[in-house]
């Protein structure tokens, strides 16, 4: 009962995939979770936070429909507990349905805290012994990091993990962090009425991504009322009976107060290794924290038979639910003896659903040139198209490409419902299509996806709306 062929510590994506893969190519899989399986992702992140997004979207929708369109429509508020059961429902009934997919697939799930006692046996909750014929993989995951003197109270004062659980809609916020939570939080916010102020170190919000798609977000942010502060740090915070008290020095040199009902920390997640018992499987971390494999293309450490999956792993490894699904794949196929092809993670789409949404895969134009490329750039307005201008929201296709007609090494996207467009592009960056092979092929008229295939049109010479 207690030897099996692979041992997964956490279930989140990364975990969860593995054992599924793992169960299904054959081997007797045990899965240890301390908490619930489906981890930050499906409790506290991802699938939370776009219900709530989506209620925003429906806010956003009613404005509109009144002061662009005529429909004669109007909100008498939010009722926040029936939003919040909604929220609930959505997670409750993911979960149960990753917990039926792990028992029929004959995953043993474990709970308690797991601790390595060598590099092919855990221990749970100091009591039970696993051994594990084939390996163990490592996917405990991540927190969030937070700032000296502000502890997360989940009321004033919170962190991305608890953000959304917070009892009611605030008038005002304070955020913390221009990356993808941070801009999706200070949106949310927005849209349910809250007078918003997003602070960003860098010298620009999602610095991650484009400098175009910086600057198409920050502009749609800030025309819906989000004081968007860039090159910002904060000096100090006081927490006070009815909200927070911030002093920022801005990018002039300033001082800045800000007084908000709430203040949102979103600096950065920290991988989760404390009491893992790394040490006595031989393993160590880097000075971020991060456990480094030894081999990507099979996602093992320095230690044979140890794997790590999910947040644990370094860059290029992006922090994501849906690369540590591949993540999953790749090992638990590995495990296996099945071939498997190693991630390629410059074709792991990403997305902030934030209203403008962004997305985008591949390199961006600064990446590029500093790679040494050569690029043809061009930039697709999306009101270029006759869809763009129905929505009439602004927004962009920007695409990177080998200059000459070479590859497509990346794609850019702002605008509504562009986190559904991506996937295209994904497969264009991935299979190293040039912009003559997409631009063969027809979009459908009229939808915002046109404007992805002007842009290649344009880089091809056969463009109709060229720019």
């Amino acid at each position: 009962m207690n030897t099996h062929d692979v041992i997964v510590i956490g279930g989140g994506t990364g975990g969860y995939s593995t054992a599924l893969r793992a169960a299904a190519l054959g081997l007797d899989v045990a899965l240890v979770e301390r908490d619930k399986v489906g981890g930050t992702c499906l409790h506290r992140g991802c699938i939370p936070s776009k219900a709530m997004l989506h209620a925003a979207e429906l806010v956003d929708a009613i404005a509109e429909a009144r002061e662009r369109w005529g429909v004669k429509a109007s909100l008498d508020g939010v009722d926040w507990p029936a939003l919040v059961a909604t929220r609930d429902d959505i997670v409750s009934r993911n979960h149960k349905g990753v917990e039926a997919h792990l028992a029929h697939a004959g995953v043993r799930v474990v709970r308690g805290d797991a601790r390595l006692t060598n590099a092919r046996a855990v221990r749970v909750d100091g009591a039970r012994d696993l051994t594990a014929r084939r390996g163990v993989v490592l996917a405990t995951g991540s927190r969030p990091r937070t700032l000296p003197g502000l502890a997360s109270d989940g009321r004033r004062v919170v962190t991305s993990d608890d953000a959304l659980f917070a009892p009611g809609l605030p008038a005002s916020v304070l955020v913390l962090g221009g990356g993808a939570i941070g801009v999706e939080y200070a949106s949310f916010h927005r849209s349910m009425g809250a007078e918003v102020t997003l602070v960003e170190a860098a010298d620009r919000i999602v610095p991650l991504e484009d400098a175009d798609v910086s600057r198409h977000l920050t502009r749609g942010l800030k025309k819906r009322g989000v004081d968007v502060r860039v090159g910002a740090r904060l000096l100090d915070a006081e927490v006070l009976d009815d909200g927070v008290r911030a002093r920022v020095r801005t990018s002039r040199g300033e001082t800045l107060t800000v007084e908000a009902e709430r203040l949102l920390v979103a600096v950065g997640r920290a991988p989760v290794t404390d009491g893992l018992g790394l040490a006595a499987a031989g393993l160590e971390t880097d000075q971020r924290g991060f456990v480094v494999p030894a081999d990507w293309d099979r996602l093992e450490t320095a230690v044979p038979g140890v794997h790590v999956v999910g947040d644990l792993l370094p860059p290029p490894s992006l922090g994501l639910a849906h690369a540590s699904f591949a993540e999953g794949l790749l090992v638990a196929e590995t495990l296996a003896g099945v071939p498997s092809a190693p991630v390629d993670y410059a074709a792991v789409p990403r997305v902030t659903y934030s209203a403008p949404q962004t997305a985008a895969v591949g390199l961006s134009e600064a990446e590029a040139r500093a790679r040494g490329y050569e690029v043809s750039v061009n930039v697709m307005p999306l009101t270029a198209v006759a869809k763009g201008m129905v929505h009439g929201r602004g927004g962009m296709v920007k695409v990177v490409a080998e200059e000459g007609g070479g590859r497509v090494l990346g794609v850019h996207l702002v605008g509504p419902h562009v986190s559904e467009m991506i996937a295209e592009s994904q497969l264009i960056v991935g299979w190293d299509a040039e912009p003559a092979d997409v631009a063969r092929h027809i979009h459908a008229h009229p939808t915002l996806s046109e404007a992805v295939g002007e842009a290649f049109l344009t880089l091809s010479d056969r463009g109709l709306h060229q720019q």
